[in-house]
């Protein structure tokens, strides 16, 4: 955004530059009257940028405190997930913890029944 008002007061500076040279170079009127011409020309161009700052100035505000509400929402939102995860990866563990504690039983019991069988004794 910054960029392109940038660019925008750049063009209309040199766009009054050239038309006041032209003007200058081509005028039909006197020396007074081109002067005068100039310098009105000169109060619009100045007139029309500070309008257009004022104009851009009111967006810019508001698009920055549009873009700081969306930061403490984003911020509200990745806290959200951040704390999901964490209660994800601790379940995780405990299923997995209790998963292998439930093989290990029946692996063992598997083993020991596998012996009984076979009347080995087991380790």
């Amino acid at each position: 955004m910054s960029e392109g008002n940038g660019g925008f007061f750049k063009g209309l500076f040199i766009g009054g530059l050239i038309g006041a040279v032209v003007g200058i170079l081509y005028a039909p009127k006197s020396g007074k009257e081109t002067r005068e011409e100039l310098a009105r020309q000169a109060d619009e161009i100045i007139a029309k940028a500070k309008e257009d700052f004022e104009k851009n100035k009111e967006t810019y505000e508001k698009e920055l405190k549009r873009f700081e509400n969306m930061e403490s929402s984003v911020r509200a939102k990745a806290s959200e997930v951040e704390n999901k995860i964490d209660e994800f990866t601790h379940q995780s563990a405990e299923t997995l913890h209790d998963r292998t504690k439930r093989l290990k039983k029946a692996m063992h019991a598997g083993v020991e029944a596998y012996h009984e069988k076979h009347k080995k004794k087991p380790f």
